[in-house]
This record gives C-alpha cells, structure tokens and sequence, in this order.
C-alpha cells in the first residue's frame, strides 16, 4: 500500500514538513582563524590554541563545551531544556565531544562523519524535530590543527614538510540550537550522501579525495528537489579547498549544473593562502562548523542572504586504513537552510 504521507523525495532528500528553526548558534576559534578573512563574524576567538588547558585534545574538547553551552545560553534555555545533543569531532572514539558531554547533562547522540559532521549532525537533529520527537537539540562538531596532525600525520615536533596539496586543520567549534518556533532560518530539506570512492590514495590531497561525492550529493539534491542551483543564494561546500573547489565546479558542468555564480567554499574562505600559508584552504570538522555558524548564520539574520545549501564532506579514512594502502572514500551531506520572510524578495 503506497505511502501518501511520505516525507522522502527521490532517491536521498527528504522535504521537512516541520521545519526547525535555527534560534541560536555559536563559533569559537583559534588565534590562526581568528586573523583570517573572516575573523570579524566568529563569536569568540582564542588567544592561545591550548585554551588553558595540558593538551590540544583537552583544548578541543573545552571549545566544543563553550560552543555548547553559549548557543543554549543565547537561546535562553537550561541544559535541562534541551532534548538531545548531537555532536562529533575527528579524534578516535569521539573524544572531543564525548568529554563535553559527560559535563552536560543532556542525551547524547556521537557522530562520526570525518569533516561532513556539521552537516550530518544537523540533518539528524532536524529529522528529530521534524518527527516530533525533541522541543530543543542541539548540533555541534569541532577540531584543532595540532590535534588532527598528532593523530592523522606528524606530530609538530617532527616539523615534517607540507605538500602543497596540503590543507590546514582548522582549530574551531560550532554549535547551532534548534527549536520548533521563531522568526529565524530554518531547515527544509535534507539530502544524505552516499560514500563515493574514486581511487584517491594520497591523504595531502583530500579535496580531490571529497569532491565526487559533493558533485553527486549536490546534483541529487538538485534531481529531488527539482530546484536549480540558482534557487540558492549559497551553495556551500565544507572543506574542499582550492583543488576541490576547482574540481567540483567543473564536473557539476557536466552534470548540467552551473553553481560558479553563488559557490563557496569554507575551507577556501577561512584563511588567505598570501599570508598564512595555509596552502590549499582550510579542512577538518570545524571548518564548516564555524563559518556556517560564524559568517553564514549572520548573513542571514541580517538578511543579506535568504536561503544557502550547507554540503559539508568528509574524508572517511583512518591512520590504518592509509597505512594499509586503502583509498580515501569521501561523503557529502546536504542541508538546506531557509529565511524565507526576508521583505522584498
């Protein structure tokens, strides 16, 4: 018997039919983000990337505290008010984010989606709201350079040399709190990805690595939601980087899609290469995070945008999986965020 109340459309998106509202979000950074491009639209910026604290992984775990905690604060709630917590961070088991939790006294759902975690912890909460099941949750996901380079590559100590393929772990956290009312964005379809692998090997070259699963996320989003790429005043991928970005670009041509005009990258946008040398952008899980919650988020509560589709990507590796010689499967997830009572447009 066919289903005349299904949600889903196509083969990967869903339509919220009711869509959360993002009443509150929040950004931390390192000092490193903090003096790029963007600096201005983060929420607190960090003088020092230990935070006070014995290690860069203690340090991460405090910045997804604080971007936790601040975005429940700014929404005028109490932990005890918030239904759920759906978080993630790069490091083994979760750590980051489960020792942030074991301080809030809110349930808890551990995400594990590589740098898509953004994009993939605010679709599930979504979901959750949507189906009726929360009156607040909260998404988040962090990382930190130092950390993501102790575990995935060198230890700083060693001072190994960088490939200009290279892209820059950001230290950051982004948190975004939603709720069922308010004259806010809220979140109207989400498309899921599907994990793409075409054979990419070298873990300095992670764009290239992510990119085929962006293009196949964006352009199913687009044959779901019958929606062209114009419809969106952004369309923004997580972490691709200079490469990615390119690459992207130019395979959705052949899909038909034509995103050049209104497509933004974060891991392009966070740092300016000429200066901080950063080589190919920004990546990691709080590269979307926190100029989705930082530069985005403002842009459209001030109403210089209206609406943008959020595509984080994540490289789905290990340090074991690379050491065995396995490629680099990526994955891609998108949500569209909607501000629809902007006057005149």
């Amino acid at each position: 018997m066919e289903n005349t109340n299904t949600k889903k459309l196509g083969k990967q998106t869903v339509k919220l039919n009711n869509p959360p509202k993002i009443v509150a979000t929040y950004s931390i950074v390192g000092p490193k983000e903090g003096e790029g491009p963007l600096g201005k639209y983060f929420d607190e910026v960090l003088n020092d990337d230990l935070y006070g604290k014995e290690s860069f992984e203690k340090a991460e775990s405090e910045m997804i505290y604080t971007a936790i905690t601040a975005a429940i604060n700014r929404a005028d709630l109490t932990e005890e008010e918030v239904d759920y917590l759906f978080a993630g961070d790069l490091l083994n088991q979760l750590t980051s984010s489960s020792f942030a939790a074991r301080k809030l006294n809110i349930p808890f759902f551990g995400l594990y989606g590589a740098c898509s975690t953004m994009s993939e912890s605010l679709s599930v909460a979504s979901m959750m709201m949507d189906g009726g099941f929360a009156d607040y949750v909260v998404a988040a996901t962090s990382s930190h350079f130092s950390s993501a380079e102790r575990q995935f590559r060198f230890p700083l100590e060693y001072g190994a040399q960088r490939s200009p393929l290279a892209q820059w772990t950001v230290t950051g956290a982004g948190a975004m709190l939603l709720a069922k009312e308010g004259d806010f964005p809220e979140v109207t379809y989400i498309t899921t990805g599907v994990v793409k692998d075409y054979g990419i090997k070298d873990p300095n070259n992670m764009g290239a690595a992510m990119a085929p699963a962006a293009v196949d996320t964006i352009s199913r989003h687009f044959k779901d939601t019958g929606r062209e790429p114009k419809f969106y005043d952004a369309i923004v991928t997580g972490d691709l980087g200079k490469v990615g970005k390119e690459i992207i670009s130019k395979l959705l041509l052949e899909y038909g899609y034509d995103i050049r005009e209104n497509y933004f990258d974060c891991g392009d946008m966070i740092y300016d290469d000429t200066v901080q040398n950063t080589d190919s952008g920004g990546s990691g899980c709080g590269c979307s995070a926190v100029v989705s919650c930082g530069y985005f988020y403002k842009k459209m509560i001030r109403k210089e945008i209206k609406n943008m589709l959020l595509v984080s990507t994540g490289a789905l590796m290990s340090t074991t999986s690379s050491l065995q010689g396995e490629s680099i499967p990526g994955i891609a997830h998108a949500v569209a965020i909607e501000f629809n009572n902007i006057e005149g447009r």
